[in-house]
């Protein structure tokens, strides 16, 4: 394997430029650069659907240290556009490490660019938010009008990493996966229906090991797509990009709510999707929310969360009084106050914006799909 580095250059809409260096010569790629402020999870966070179309900062100085195994991805594929670092460790140590970051990024040709202030990229995104950009090749030209930065927020990405077929995973499976340690609250196995945005793997774990057999289906499936198959309860998944633009789960998840009594547990994206159906507005964070350390809760009461999203739910919603007599806001993000959990006051219906699912993260908020599959019961001993 050839030790060669390549200058490469980072290019922002604005024209604020970033010289730094890649391990191949790679190819112009385009998308919206945000940053997370993790101090771990790099290979869940490559992996995780709602980094589609993103160029991702890591704001911890040096990543890779513990490797990468086939374990921990969030799905399938690597949907981050690229990966910014300002140190890649080329030396991989823990007892689960199985090949390093480095022959990772060769391997899989990720576009990427290291060896850059990202401290100083991190603040300058924080003041003037977030930018599209291109990287590339320092030899290349690249003309900054060329860069949209309404381009990333036009594209549907939901229809771009839903699954384009349905599947079933029965319980059984879950010897496969380590058992959490909740109370034992399941006497019975339900039938969840997973709304496939974007979603992770860990929120498939944490069904399985609750007892559930799950069915997951496409985001763009119809009302009586999903009522075919009877479920217990349904989840709408985490996913990438503009609510705005996925109105079609939008429309299904507001015919479910009206025509069904069936327990809804939104998460991130879903938690958007959920709201917009009941008849509350989102809009674009200046820099959004992407870490393991985001304080959520109300009244003297916090959880840790982990959270990745650019959109929120609009507080201007919740002045409406009709509205506020039916759903209300169960926590606020304390970083800024924003919109992180919702509940419906007489159905069963309730969304957060964070990840109660978080690999790696804070375990704080777990405890949510026992609170689903305890309304799951409620509903079905009626």
């Amino acid at each position: 394997m050839s030790n060669s580095l390549y200058p490469v250059v980072l290019y922002l809409e604005d024209g604020t430029l970033y010289r730094g260096l890649s391990f191949f010569k790679i190819l112009p790629s385009f998308g919206e650069v945000v940053f997370n402020t993790g101090m771990t999870g790099y290979q869940e966070i490559i992996s995780d659907p709602s980094y589609s179309g993103q160029m991702v900062v890591f704001t911890y100085p040096e990543i890779g240290n513990t490797g990468l195994n086939h374990e921990d991805n969030e799905s399938n594929f690597i949907h981050i556009k690229a990966l910014i670092a300002k140190n890649i460790s080329l030396v991989s140590s823990s007892w689960r490490s199985q090949f390093s970051l480095k022959d990772y990024i060769i391997q899989k040709q990720i576009p990427h660019i290291f060896g850059i202030d990202t401290r100083s990229l991190t603040k300058h995104l924080r003041s003037f938010g977030v930018k599209s950009g291109t990287l590339c090749d320092a030899n290349n030209k690249i003309s900054i009008h060329s860069l949209n930065s309404q381009l990333v927020n036009n594209i549907d990405l939901v229809r771009k990493v839903t699954i384009r077929t349905t599947y079933s995973i029965n319980s059984d499976i879950c010897k496969n996966f380590d058992k959490l340690n909740f109370i034992d609250c399941v006497s019975k196995k339900y039938r969840v229906l997973l709304v496939d945005l974007g979603l992770k793997f860990n929120i498939v774990r944490k069904l399985l090991s609750l007892g559930c057999s799950i069915c997951i289906v496409p985001a763009t499936c119809s009302y009586q797509f999903i009522l075919q198959y009877n479920p217990d309860g349904i989840v709408l998944s985490n996913g990438p990009g503009n609510p705005y633009l996925v109105d079609y789960c939008v429309d299904t998840v507001k015919k479910l709510i009206k025509f069904s009594n069936i327990p809804i547990f939104g998460i991130c994206m879903g938690h958007q999707i959920l709201n917009m159906a009941i008849g509350i507005s989102t809009f674009k964070l200046k820099f959004g929310h992407r870490g393991l350390n985001h304080p959520s809760g109300l009244n003297k009461y916090a959880e840790i969360t982990s959270q990745n999203h650019g959109f929120a739910v609009n507080k201007l919603g919740f002045v409406n009084q009709d509205l506020l007599e039916l759903f209300s806001v169960k926590y606020l993000n304390l970083n800024d106050f924003t919109i992180s959990s919702t509940f419906h006051k007489k159905l069963p219906v309730f969304s957060v914006q964070y990840h109660p699912e978080a690999s790696p993260g804070p375990h704080d908020s777990e405890y949510l799909f026992e609170v689903f599959i305890k309304l799951i019961d409620f509903i079905c001993d009626k």
